[in-house]
């Protein structure tokens, strides 16, 4: 297996180049669609409950796919899992562009999925393994930009695009990067990973789709249909039954589809949690925010994206900067700044009223971007940092997956806050009653917040002889 030790800069640096452009054009397609429905609802002549499954759908297969890249990432090569997950993309890319339907639309968004649900925990493992602990941060620093700044400028790209362009056009433009990231892949990307030809365990693949689908699935429906729906509750059932068989099998099979022994690692766990809860309480903002300038507040799609824009250009910009710091000073310091942070300015947001400008709210969620960017890669870094390298596959498929089901929880949690305090205001009577909803639905995620500010204490801090040796370049060192 090639390590840190065994490949030369430059082949280390076209191989970050690749995984990070693909992984890219994979992560930008979960929020592209966001402000297209409407167009594509009308133009091929659907529902907003069939619409909806444009991003459910990706949704679906993107959470039950990533269960499964562990074993994928030790089944096959790091070169042919690449390029064939880049050519399911470029192929879903071409079908969704050409589609005359709404079925063809959505295989080609299934097939774009399962490119994205391989994308990003492929990459972390490469890129923990390419590198030493003491330059992982850096490292991982490059992987947030793209989990950060890909996503959030969908809805932004999106908006302008289909305010002047047809919603086909959004489609068109990524496939000739895809097909150029492959070509390039062919070419410059070298096998990093260790094939250790797994055998494949059926009953585990169809329990992990059952339980993470089911759960994913009933979270995400529960914020427009209801708790009490019969659809919300079965799915949540079947999920929960599913997960827990699941486990069990895991812990007891020879070779484990998804290696949940990792977890017994204290700090492994408790980084994985901080994680979760900061992005329960990171969805509520983004969930919310462009809902309440939109309904409440009569904006455009386009005004409502460029909103959140300047908060993920400063994510963006930021996550490679605060990854070399956390490979000097470590995660401590910078998740209790980060969270401080998190913390202050949602309470600001959990005051907004119907007459709170626009340029306030567009600081106020750039510098709580900023609390973000202070805390994700760290906290994930310093985590899977304790994890021997046969195990990082698992352990950034578990980290990946865990925090996919926190991000549907969080939403559904938050849009029942929202809705049910948004109806007790117009019985109530109250002015602005959705104003009154979402606002209480921001305390709720500040709460969460101070939670994560107080678990960031638990975070063990680097050791004095540890930050002398990320100075030098010796050997790599163990970041506690």
């Amino acid at each position: 297996m090639k390590n840190e030790q065994s490949l030369p800069t430059f082949k280390r640096t076209s191989l970050m180049a690749v995984m990070l452009a693909g992984a890219f054009v994979a992560m930008l397609n979960q929020t592209l669609l966001n402000t297209a429905l409407p167009q594509i609802m009308k133009d091929l002549s659907i529902s907003v409950n069939t619409a909806q499954w444009l991003s459910t759908g990706f949704m679906l297969v993107v959470g039950v796919l990533i269960p499964v890249s562990a074993f994928l990432i030790e089944k096959f090569s790091t070169r042919r899992l690449f390029i064939t997950a880049m050519c399911l993309f470029a192929s879903g890319t071409l079908m969704a562009a050409i589609a005359p339907n709404f079925p063809v639309l959505l295989i080609g968004r299934i097939a774009q999925a399962v490119s994205d649900g391989l994308m990003l925990p492929l990459m972390q493992t490469i890129f923990l393994m390419i590198f030493p602990v003491k330059q992982r941060g850096a490292a991982m620093g490059m992987v947030g930009l793209v989990m950060a700044f890909a996503p959030a400028i969908g809805p932004t790209l999106s908006g302008w695009i289909v305010d002047n362009f047809s919603w086909r056009v959004l489609f068109y433009m990524i496939l000739p990067i895809a097909v150029l990231i492959i070509i390039f892949a062919s070419f410059m990307l070298e096998n990093v990973t260790k094939v250790t030809h797994p055998k494949i365990d059926i009953m585990s693949i169809i329990l992990s789709s059952l339980g993470f689908g089911g759960l994913l699935y009933g979270f995400s429906s529960a914020g427009n249909n209801g708790w009490n729906s019969s659809e919300v509750v079965i799915a949540l059932i079947v999920g929960t039954i599913a997960i827990g068989l699941f486990i069990w099998r895991q812990l007891t099979v020879e070779k484990p589809l998804l290696e949940f022994r990792v977890l017994k690692n204290w700090i492994f766990s408790l980084t994985l949690f901080i994680g979760m809860v900061v992005m329960v309480s990171m969805i509520g903002v983004e969930l919310f925010l462009p809902l309440y300038v939109q309904t409440a507040r009569g904006f455009t799609p386009l005004e409502s994206g460029l909103l959140l824009l300047p908060g993920a250009i400063v994510m963006g910009v930021m996550s490679p900067i605060i990854g070399r710091i956390f490979d000097k000073i470590g995660a401590r310091p910078l998740a209790l700044i980060g969270s401080a942070i998190l913390v202050g300015v949602t309470f600001l947001f959990s005051n907004m009223t119907a007459s709170t400008p626009y340029i306030y709210m567009m600081v106020i969620y750039a510098i709580r971007m900023f609390g973000i960017s202070l805390m994700m890669m760290p906290v994930m870094t310093v985590g899977l940092n304790q994890l021997p390298d046969h195990l990082i596959p698992h352990g950034t498929a578990i980290s990946n997956t865990l925090t996919q089901v926190a991000a549907s929880v969080g939403a559904a949690l938050l849009v029942t806050v929202m809705t049910n305090n948004t109806a007790d205001a117009v019985q109530q009577k109250l002015p602005d009653p959705m104003v009154h909803g979402a606002s209480v639905a921001f305390t709720v995620s500040t709460v969460l917040a101070f939670f994560a500010l107080v678990l960031s204490f638990f975070i063990k801090p680097m050791k004095t002889s540890q930050k002398k040796d990320t100075k030098d370049e010796g050997s790599p060192v163990t970041e506690s």
